[in-house]
Formats: C-alpha cells, structure tokens, sequence
C-alpha cells in the first residue's frame, strides 16, 4: 500500500532559526574560553529586539553577548533596516543568571560518584531526565529518511542562490516542504513541493516562480523524483514581511526541523543554546551515532534507537531498539550494549562535545552531515565483531 510523507526544513533566516543560531554561537563562545561551560541558553527574537535568556556556569569572566548576537544576526543577512530587524540597530537585553546549585550537584557529579563508583565514565551525572530517540535508514546516502533530506536539500539551495546573488530578489526568511510517495518502504516520486521564500516587493511573480523552480528545485531535487509533481510557490501570494518582524522566534521551535522530520518520534528536548552535560543534545547525537553503525553494518535497514535518563545519574535507566522488522532487535541491543557506552561523560569524550563546534549544527538539520562526529561509521567492525 502507498503512502506519502512530508517534512519540512528552514532556512537560517527564519525567526526560529535565529534565535538558534545565536545561542549556539554564545555556546561556542564560552567553550572557547571555557571547556566545561555548563550553558542553557535561550534567545527571543521579534521586530527591532533580540532577548536572550538563560543560565550560565563557566569559569571566564565576560561573554560579550551583544557583539555576539549582532554579529550572528549580520551573518545570517539581517542588515537592512527595511526588513524590521538589522543587526547594527535592534536591541539587544539579556537576563542570564548561575545554574540552579540542585542540578549542578547532580551533574557536576553523579549519583554513582556519590556511591563511590571511581570509574572516570560514572563521574558527571545526565543534566536532565527525559527520553531521547536516534534513528538510521538505508533510503539515502546519508542513511537519514529521504522527504527530510530533501526539504534541507532545498532551503540550503535557496540561502545559497540569495547569498551569491543569484536570485537578488530573495531575503533571508524562508522554508520548504516536501512531500514524498512510498511504495512499502521504497520511495517512489515526490508528490508535492511547498517553497515559501521571503523577497523584496518589487519582483514579478513570474520571475520569482521561474527563478525557483530553476535555481532552485529543479537543482535539489533529482528529475527522477520530481516529476509531475504539484509544486507550490509563496502560496499565499506574497512574502515580503518575514524574519523576526513577520513572526516572534524562539529557541527550539524547530526540533523535527532538526532532527528526522517526523519519520520518528521527539523526545521533546530542544538542541541549540545547551552544553554537552544537557543529555537531550548529547544524547540524541549519540543515539544518531549508533543508529548509523548499526544500519551501516548491515544488522537492519533501518532503526530506532530510544534511550531514557534520570537526572544527576550516570547510567541510563532505559535502552531500547525497533529495527520494524527488518532486523534482530533482541541481537542488535545486546550488540548495542557490548559496544556502546551511553553515560554522559563517555559520549563528551566520544564526540569531542567539549569543543566549541555547535553553530556548525544550527541549521539544516543536525544530523546527515558528514563532517560531524555523530555521523561516522568508526564502529560497525565492533558491531559486526560481536552480533
């Protein structure tokens, strides 16, 4: 039986977005000065005003957060005061204070230290609890689900045609959505194409469809795929108001965005503005990780990987696998097990989440890059050595 599935992506100049991309560059900022940052930071955009909030713990004495944040929004295009937010002229407040001492305790060390555990791995504790989930899949190179892999594909392709001039009409806001028909769990042909993309007022319609569909999808999509699909263009007519003065931005509003564009289930816990020892960020990375391997190594063609923490503890308090029947899940979590080490502190050392590489996640998506630590298959010979 078909089915047909859509995801959605955004470019860095959505309001969301924005605000996402200045916390993880204040983030990155204090991990520069400070390794063992424990940030929680979280940015409010509307016209003309910039907020940022949080709790900071880090051992530097300054984080200039207005140059910071200005600097942020200057790169991301916001420079015209015509668009109702500028980089040079909006306000920019804060309101940031010391993390609560109840959670430092358990993160600073956890309830195994506490227990006297003098493994290095049990030393910090998970900054929260909750459930994170990873996920694999054979439909692309990638090994991430395809309509997701395509909306990025087209909001990356827009922000690159406005930054190099190409579609001089364009401004930075601006997201797209794909929708994706499978056959069982072959993708066949996409269905639909939504492009919302900001411009200035004086551009022709004609000339802003045109300058899209062929700059534009017609170059992120494969013709294979596209097809006769429906394709749909600033449906409401006009986009000319947007960013932070069309819409207020807020950090992680954009988690499916970020993660598999609803292929899978969200623990909830947002990624950008949170350090490492924040376990809804490390963890979901690490989860991506092993989920990878996994498919990589041929144990299944695709996976869900969930993983569940107690606050201040150490060790998870759950494991658990789907591979939706097209693998051994009991197999593959006891291989799971053998070769992964989900604590905290073993995923930092892992990862490399010590050092300040966040704002390279912000936008487009933070898994199915292959320059990230979480996207290497440096453990499928350990999977396959003992499934």
């Amino acid at each position: 039986m078909n089915r047909i599935v859509s995801s959605e992506s955004v470019t860095e100049g959505h309001p969301d977005k924005v605000c996402d991309y200045i916390a993880d560059c204040i983030l990155d900022a204090a991990l520069e000065k400070d390794e063992y940052s424990k940030i929680a930071c979280e940015v409010a955009c509307a016209t003309g005003l910039t907020m940022v909030l949080g709790e900071f713990n880090t051992a530097t004495d300054f984080i200039d957060v207005q140059k910071i944040a200005r600097d942020a929004i200057a790169e991301i295009g916001y420079l015209d005061p015509e668009l109702g937010f500028d980089a040079r002229t909006c306000a920019v407040l804060s309101a940031i204070n010391e993390q609560s001492p109840d959670i430092a305790i358990g993160v600073d060390r956890s309830l195994e230290a506490r227990e006297k555990s003098k493994d290095k791995f049990d030393s910090i504790g998970a900054g929260d609890q909750g459930m994170m989930f990873g996920y694999a899949c054979s439909e692309t190179e990638e090994l991430m689900p395809m309509p997701i892999t395509l909306a990025h594909k087209l909001t990356r392709t827009l922000a690159e045609c406005r930054k190099s001039g190409e579609l001089p009409f364009l401004r930075p806001d601006g997201k797209a959505m794909v929708s994706l028909e499978y056959d069982g769990d072959k993708p066949v042909k996409v269905t639909t194409v939504v492009l919302s993309a900001q411009h200035t007022p004086d551009v022709k319609d004609k000339t802003l469809r045109d300058g899209i569909v062929d700059c534009v999808i017609k170059r992120a999509i494969p013709q294979e795929l596209l097809g006769g699909a429906e394709i749909l263009i600033n449906p409401t007519g006009r986009f000319v108001i947007g960013g932070p003065a069309g819409d207020t931005g807020v950090t992680g509003r954009k988690i499916i965005v970020d993660t598999y564009g609803g292929a899978i289930a969200h623990g909830g816990g947002a990624f950008s503005g949170k350090d490492a020892s924040k376990v809804d960020r490390s963890a979901s990375y690490y989860a991506r990780y092993v989920c990878k391997n996994i498919v990589a190594a041929g144990l299944c063609k695709k996976v869900l990987l969930q993983v569940g923490y107690a606050i201040g503890k150490a060790r998870p308090v759950s494991l658990f696998v789907d591979s939706y029947g097209t693998g051994d899940d009991d197999r593959i979590l006891e291989a799971v097990k053998k070769v992964f080490d989900f604590r905290p502190a073993a995923i930092i050392e892992k990862l490399g989440l010590r050092k300040p590489i966040f704002k390279t996640t912000t936008d487009y998506g933070h898994f199915g890059k292959s320059y990230l630590a979480w996207e290497k298959l440096d453990s499928v010979d350990k999977l396959k050595a003992v499934y």
